[in-house]
């Protein structure tokens, strides 16, 4: 898990249970994306959230959680949003 320090003191991160985040202070989480099935039994990761793409089709959800973690490890949690 990487935690990005922003220059006004702000912490970033993709959410996991790595770490305690509570006993770095008060916590704002919002949701970075949806994996869902689509009517064909595929997986799509919809970045919508954080205005990104709809990634997939997936044949199985483990392949579309590694895609939405990789895409938003590269283009969200490093995003220069100063």
């Amino acid at each position: 898990m990487e935690i990005i320090i922003l220059p006004s003191g702000e912490g970033r991160c993709v959410y996991s249970e790595a770490i305690d985040l509570n006993q770095l202070g008060s916590l704002s989480i919002r949701r970075g994306s949806h994996v869902e099935p689509n009517d064909q039994g595929q997986w799509m990761a919809d970045l919508s959230p954080v205005d990104g793409p709809r990634l997939g089709p997936f044949d199985n959800r483990s392949k579309a959680l590694a895609a939405e973690l990789s895409w938003l490890n590269l283009h969200w949690l490093m995003a220069d949003n100063s």
